[in-house]
């Protein structure tokens, strides 16, 4: 009676191998996207009847992906997610899986809230061909992290924030004003002091044309430039362990990922240009900084003679416009100097220095983590040059239009464990 419950379900996963079709989900239960059966392990199952549960514990997973990804459905997760997710998604009920009408199984899927904001933590365990009575049954557990870009679940706070110093002098322009479609935002925050010489202007989308208001500290409404910011209202906008692991996969994916020794030193330039995505330049041993191993923050840890050291220069863009659109994320030091014009994201690990020429502007926003803090991020122009950055949310929250703009599985998290 087993082998036959396991060939019936096998027949009816095999039937899903028709054209390339993706059966949606019906309410209340998953339909298995066809796409993603391997018909080998559903062959397989006999000999290892775990496998048909993992194929149902990972349709629990799509089907929690999916309900992450539409927070407004009926049958979605509430984004942000409460304390409890609703059910089926608390793992109190089983989802029917079905294929063809037929149920062949079910999947218990619990999400809860990740160690960050942007994170969830999905649990789900598959059944073939049920969870009770004393029939033959098998099952499968996973459980994997699922996170979207960090700044598409919460924009930059200002076109240029830094956690340390700014210094800001020649003819420079930072600009909120000119993109409110994800709020008013501040020109600049600063954890330490702001400084700005010269003609240098900073405006937030504060409702007036007057440059350079300063407000210390956090409240006081929308303003200019917002310096001595407490260190812990920067934490939503750090990129984390996982963040920064997930931008390294698509930076590989596009074939602009960077590391070892060449990355001290590492210049980008009109004989040296960066194609459009994401580029993530890495430390020298490819280890995120002030992270173990094993993903556990340790603060100080990474010497800075692993950090990279990188400069951009004018025409380092392949795309034919002369716009680089992406996300630039630099493990140690960046230097702009030229006429750079970019849409996208600029994200250094520890300090930054922008030094315009000619016409060339960011927009987008840029932030620099200072890890270790041992100069201020400078912005300045030679004579005649100018150094723009233009707040724009959708720039900086999908840089390159290249990263998912929801929930999806973060590199290195899915794993098959035990239990039920």
């Amino acid at each position: 009676a087993g082998v036959a419950m396991w060939q019936h379900a096998a027949e009816h996963l095999e039937h899903m191998l028709s054209a390339e079709q993706r059966i949606a989900a019906e309410v209340g239960e998953i339909v298995v996207n066809a796409d993603a059966v391997d018909l080998q392990r559903v062959h397989g199952e006999l000999a290892k009847p775990g496998e048909a549960g993992a194929i149902l514990a990972e349709s629990g997973l799509e089907r929690a992906i999916w309900a992450l990804n539409n927070p407004a459905d009926p049958n979605g997760i509430p984004d942000p997610l409460p304390g409890t997710a609703p059910a089926p998604f608390d793992g109190s009920t089983g989802i029917p899986i079905t294929v063809n009408g037929t149920q062949i199984g079910l999947a218990f899927v619990t999400v809860t809230n990740g160690v960050n904001p942007n994170e969830r933590n999905v649990v789900t365990v598959g059944w073939v061909p049920t969870n009770t009575g004393t029939a033959a049954k098998a099952h499968q557990k996973i459980q994997a992290t699922v996170s979207k870009f960090l700044f598409r679940a919460s924009p930059p706070p200002a076109a240029l924030t830094v956690a340390g110093e700014i210094s800001a002098g020649g003819n420079v322009n930072i600009d909120s004003r000119t993109d409110l479609s994800c709020g008013a935002k501040d020109g600049t925050w600063s954890q330490g002091a702001t400084t700005s010489g010269g003609s240098a202007t900073m405006y937030g989308a504060d409702g007036n044309n007057t440059a350079n208001q300063t407000l210390s500290g956090l409240g006081g409404g929308v303003t200019d430039q917002r310096q001595g910011v407490p260190s812990s209202a920067f934490d939503p906008y750090i990129l984390k362990n996982a963040d920064m692991n997930t931008l390294k996969a698509y930076a590989q994916k596009n074939g602009t990922y960077f590391k070892g020794s060449a990355v001290q030193g590492m210049t980008f330039n009109a004989g040296n240009k960066l194609p459009n995505g994401i580029v993530f330049i890495d430390t020298v041993s490819g280890n995120n900084i002030d992270y173990n191993a094993d993903g556990t923050p340790c603060a100080g840890c990474t010497a800075t003679s692993d950090f990279a050291s990188v400069d951009i220069h004018g025409g380092f863009a392949a795309d034919p416009s002369g716009v680089f659109s992406g996300m630039i994320v630099v493990a140690g030091s960046l230097t702009i100097a030229g006429n750079v014009t970019m849409h996208g994201m600029i994200y250094t690990v520890n300090d930054l220095t922008y030094t315009g020429t000619g016409n060339g502007e960011i927009d987008g926003a840029v932030f620099s983590q200072n890890a270790r803090d041992v100069s201020s991020t400078t912005i300045d122009t030679n004579t005649g040059g100018n150094a723009q950055i233009n707040y724009n949310c959708n720039y900086a929250s999908n840089p390159g239009g290249q990263l998912p703009q929801g929930f999806s599985v973060a590199p290195g998290t899915y794993k098959e464990v035990s239990g039920s």
